[in-house]
């Protein structure tokens, strides 16, 4: 265990807004992720004690600002990681939704900072800036931000952004503004990482790649007087065997051809993405050398864009695999799996009770212990074996 080691971790889950199913690249066993169902994906990340959830960003997901809007009041404690778009928002626009969702969630907002991959998306969007300019417009933009929660008039006059009196009126829960979450793989976003946000994401690469990352981030952050922690995005497959798990990941591509593969890496080979080309690199298109660490399976990445790597196994394996990130400093792990409904229960079910999990995670905290009951009555008249209730 090194110095950087997380002692505990937060555990975030997806709301897939993008579509949801048993398998991958078909619409066999596919499932409508209509409101009802991301309402009961959301209520079960809460019941269940994850930390928080995802939800993506890109047109071919809802919304992210609405969805979460809608789901605020169906949850308790349950965080919101939303992404702002620097480049297709205004900073002060953000700011003011950002304060209001922080407010009307009694503090539950994330923030998830996403500059934006793929040069075909974003021209449909009306962005028409390289790689390097989305960047530099991100940091105009976070410029912007962090004056406005300071709570101080900003007046800015950058190269892409310019603010004349620009205002918060009504400040947020959390002091100094939702924390800020960022991923990206290129020097230009290890810069920004370092700069401005509090928790730089990496996608779900080997441990010893993520290493690397996460020191050449944390040698820049430190080189301005600044700290910051750190997530990792991950799937999951997680079974109650070795054997049922690897069963359940090639089920999840059972149906997805060759055909399908070539067009989804034709599309993810036009993206100026660091991140994105390295996840590509795991597995380079080929269905035979999936399994790129131990444990560590790059099938979901044939056809899914961004994050698509999981980890496969029993309980304690995954247990395991999670405390070697935690080992090099990863403390939040994203974590979603298909479908995400059965698959946020099987997790919290499975594998919490063997990860040493934040204390700010789980059942709200002093309550008094839930003791059931567990499991169905045998025969209308005895309870099942007690068991104590996972606090």
């Amino acid at each position: 265990m090194t110095s950087h080691a997380a002692s505990e971790a937060n555990i975030l889950w997806f709301i897939p807004t993008h579509g949801d199913g048993r398998h991958l690249g078909t619409a066999i066993g596919a499932r409508e992720t209509d409101q009802s169902y991301l309402r009961q994906i959301a209520q079960a990340a809460d019941s269940l004690g994850y930390f928080g959830v995802l939800l993506p960003t890109g047109r071919s997901c809802e919304d992210s600002w609405v969805v979460a809007s809608s789901l605020v009041p169906a949850t308790e404690r349950l965080r919101f990681l939303v992404a702002v778009r620097p480049g297709l928002q205004s900073p002060t626009l953000a700011a003011r939704m950002a304060a209001t969702l922080d407010r009307l969630s009694n503090g539950r907002l994330l923030i998830n900072v996403v500059t934006g991959g793929d040069p075909v998306e974003n021209r449909g969007d009306g962005i028409f800036l390289s790689h390097a300019d989305r960047y530099a417009v991100t940091r105009e933009f976070l410029d912007v931000w962090r004056g406005l929660f300071s709570g101080a008039p900003v007046h800015y006059e950058g190269e892409h952004i310019r603010i004349e009196d620009g205002r918060l009126f009504y400040p947020p829960v959390q002091a100094g503004g939702p924390p800020l979450y960022f991923g990206g793989s290129s020097d230009a976003a290890n810069a920004v990482a370092a700069t401005y946000v509090d928790k730089y994401l990496t996608w779900g690469e080997p441990p010893v790649q993520v290493a690397a990352k996460l020191a050449g981030v944390r040698r820049l952050a430190e080189a301005q007087g600044r700290k910051v922690s750190f997530g990792i995005r991950l799937h999951v497959v997680v079974r109650e065997t070795t054997e049922a798990a690897w069963a359940a990941a090639d089920d999840l591509i059972r149906h997805v051809d060759d055909a399908t593969i070539a067009s989804a890496q034709a599309i993810y080979a036009r993206m100026d993405s660091v991140g994105q080309r390295r996840m590509a690199e795991l597995h380079g298109g080929r269905r035979d050398k999936l399994e790129v660490s131990p444990n560590l399976w790059a099938g979901v990445g044939l056809v899914r864009g961004g994050a698509g790597t999981a980890l496969v196994g029993d309980p304690e394996t995954v247990a395991a695999r999670i405390r070697e990130y935690m080992d090099i400093g990863i403390d939040s792990f994203v974590l979603s799996g298909y479908p995400h409904l059965e698959e946020a229960y099987r997790f919290a079910e499975l594998v919490f009770p063997l990860l040493p999990l934040a204390a700010t995670t789980g059942r709200a905290r002093g309550s008094a212990a839930n003791n059931g009951p567990f499991g169905e009555s045998i025969a209308n008249g005895l309870p099942p074996a007690l068991r104590q209730a996972a606090m």
